[in-house]
C-alpha cells in the first residue's frame, strides 16, 4: 500500500484547497466586512494600504451624522444630490454582497467535496497518516463553521445595506420632491416679479406720456400768458417799434388813398384827352388793383355794347420789355389777379364786330399786406389745412354747400369731407392749380385745382387771404420737389 506521508496535507492544503477557494476568507482575515470607505463626492475607494479600517456600521453612522449636520446648510438640490451618490454607493455594496454571497456558496461545495475526499482517504490509509486525514478534516470542518460564521454576519450586513439603501431611497424621493416644490415656488416667483416688472413698466410709460401731454398744455398756456402779458406791456408802455407801426399803418392807409385819387385822376385824364379810336371811352377798369381784389370791365356809356356779345381776353403784361402773356381761360368781364400776376400790369382785349378795345391797369398789381409773413408762418408746419367748400366738380355745379378741408402738405395736397379723402395727389407735372378765371364778385376766394387727369375741382376759401395763402404756399412746396405748379399754359410761360 502507498504510504501516505505528511506531506500529502501539506500538497492537498496547497494544490487542492487554494485552487478551487482561492476567495476564502479565513479567521486572519475574515473576521471583518472587507475595507472600503468613503471618499470625497461619496466614492468608494479600496482601504488596502490604510491600516485603519472602518466597518460597515460605522461607515453608516459616520456617514448619517454627516448627512444631518449637512442637512441645515446645504441646499435642497445640494441635499438631493448627496442622497443620490449615497444611494449609488449603497447600491455598489448591495452587488459586493450578493457577489460575496455567490462565493460564499461556493466555498461550502468546495469544503464539502473536500471533507467527503478525506473522508473516503481516512478508511484506506492507516497510522500516522489516518492521524493527518483526521487533523485535515478538522480543519475542514473548522473552515465550514468559520464560513457559517462569515455568512451570518454578511446576512446581517446585508440586511443593514439594504435598509439604509431603503433609507436613501426615501431621502432620494423627498428631496426631488422638495426639489420640484421648491422649482414650481421659484418659477411662480419669477412670474409674479415678471408680472410686477410689467405693471411698473406700463406705469411709467403712461406716466411719461401724461408728463409729455401736461408739460406741452403747459408750455402752451405759459406761451399764452407771455403772449398776453407782451400784449400789456405794449398796450401800457408803446414803445418807438409800436410808434413806428402806427406810423407805418398811417402811411399804407394815406398811400392808398392816394393811389385810388391817382387812379380815378388818370382815368379822368384819359376821357379828357380823348384817343383816336373812339370805342376806348366805353369801357373801363374798375377795383383794386392788388392781390386780393378783383377787377371788373364796367361799361361807361350808355351806347357801349353789351359785354355779353364782345369776346373777351385777359394778358399779363411784364413790366421790363412789355411782354404779353395770354391768360388762358381768362374771358370773363371779371377777373381776380393770383400770386403770379403781382408785379405785372393786366390788360383785357374787347372785341366788338371786328373792332379792338384794350384795358389796361394804371401799374402793376401790388402784393397784399401782410400775406408774405403769413405765408412764411405756415411753411413751417408740415401740413396746413383750409377750410373750403366745393362749388364745382370736373365742371359741373355742386349744389351741396357742405364744409370741406383742404390739406396743403410738403410733398402732397388732400381734399377730405369728414374722414373721407375726396382727392389725394403727390406734387406732379399733371397737377394744376391757380386762381378761378372769372366767376363773379367771388373769383377773389376761389381757386382751381387739376389734382391729375380727370379730376379737377373749383374750391371757395372763407377769405382772400386764405386762397392766396394756399396758392402760394402749394408752389412753394411744389418748387421744392423740383415741380413748377401753375395753372393751364402757365408752365410755358413761366419757363420761357
Amino acid at each position: 500500500m502507498t504510504r501516505i506521508s505528511r506531506t500529502f496535507g501539506d500538497t492537498m492544503q496547497k494544490e487542492a484547497v487554494p485552487a478551487f477557494s482561492a476567495n476564502v476568507i479565513f479567521a486572519s482575515t475574515s473576521s471583518r466586512f472587507p475595507s472600503y470607505r468613503i471618499g470625497s463626492n461619496n466614492q468608494i475607494i479600496d482601504a488596502k494600504e490604510n491600516p485603519k479600517v472602518l466597518s460597515m456600521k460605522e461607515v453608516v453612522a459616520r456617514e448619517t451624522a454627516l448627512l444631518l449636520e449637512q442637512q441645515q446648510r446645504l441646499s435642497v438640490r445640494d441635499l438631493a444630490s448627496k442622497f443620490e451618490k449615497g444611494l449609488a454607493a449603497a447600491a455598489k455594496l448591495s452587488e459586493e454582497a450578493k457577489l460575496r454571497e455567490a462565493a460564499s456558496l461556493e466555498k461550502h461545495v468546495l469544503l464539502k467535496k473536500l471533507r467527503d475526499a478525506l473522508e473516503s482517504l481516512k478508511g484506506r490509509v492507516a497510522g500516522r497518516n489516518k492521524d493527518d486525514v483526521v487533523e485535515a478534516i478538522a480543519m475542514v470542518e473548522a473552515l465550514a463553521v468559520q464560513l457559517t460564521q462569515r455568512e451570518g454576519e454578511l446576512i446581517q450586513e446585508k440586511a443593514e445595506v439594504k435598509k439604509l439603501a431603503n433609507f436613501l431611497k426615501q431621502a432620494s424621493q423627498e428631496a426631488k420632491k422638495l426639489v420640484d416644490e421648491e422649482r414650481a415656488f421659484a418659477r411662480a416667483e419669477i412670474e409674479n416679479a415678471r408680472a410686477a416688472v410689467q405693471r411698473v413698466e406700463e406705469a411709467l410709460q403712461e406716466h411719461e406720456k401724461m408728463s409729455r401731454a401736461t408739460g406741452k398744455q403747459d408750455l402752451e398756456e405759459l406761451m399764452k400768458e407771455v403772449q398776453e402779458a407782451r400784449r400789456i406791456i405794449m398796450l401800457h408802455q408803446p414803445s418807438k417799434v409800436m410808434d413806428m407801426e402806427h406810423e407805418l399803418r398811417a402811411l399804407r392807409i394815406q398811400l392808398a388813398e392816394k393811389s385810388k385819387r391817382s387812379l380815378l385822376l388818370q382815368k379822368e385824364l384819359a376821357r379828357s384827352k380823348g384817343v383816336k379810336d373812339n370805342l376806348s371811352n366805353l369801357y373801363e377798369l374798375d377795383g383794386a388793383e392788388t392781390l386780393g381784389s378783383y377787377l371788373k370791365i364796367k361799361p361807361c356809356s350808355d351806347i357801349a355794347p353789351e359785354l355779353s356779345k364782345c369776346s373777351i381776353q385777359w394778358y399779363r403784361v411784364s413790366s421790363e420789355g412789355g411782354k404779353k402773356e395770354l391768360i388762358s381761360g381768362a374771358c370773363k368781364s371779371v377777373y381776380a389777379p393770383e400770386p403770379f400776376d403781382v408785379g405785372r400790369s393786366l390788360q383785357a382785349e374787347i372785341i366788338y364786330d371786328g373792332q379792338l378795345i384794350k384795358l389796361t391797369t394804371t401799374g402793376a398789381i401790388d402784393p397784399a399786406a401782410g400775406l408774405g409773413n403769413y405765408v412764411e408762418a405756415l411753411v413751417r408746419k408740415h401740413d396746413v389745412e383750409f377750410n373750403v367748400i366745393v362749388t364745382q366738380m370736373n365742371g359741373v355745379d355742386q349744389p351741396s354747400e357742405s364744409i370741406h378741408v383742404l390739406h396743403v402738405g410738403k410733398m402732397r395736397m388732400k381734399l377730405r369731407k369728414g374722414k373721407t379723402a375726396i382727392a389725394k395727389e403727390y406734387y406732379s407735372s399733371a397737377m394744376q392749380l391757380c386762381g378761378v378765371r372769372g366767376g363773379g364778385n367771388a373769383a377773389a376766394q376761389a381757386l382751381f385745382w387739376l389734382a391729375k387727369k380727370g379730376f379737377s375741382v373749383v374750391l371757395a376759401f372763407e377769405s382772400e387771404r386764405d386762397r392766396n395763402a394756399a396758392i402760394m404756399l402749394a408752389r412753394r412746396f411744389a418748387f421744392d420737389c423740383n415741380i413748377m405748379l401753375a395753372g393751364p399754359d402757365d408752365r410755358t410761360s413761366l419757363e420761357t
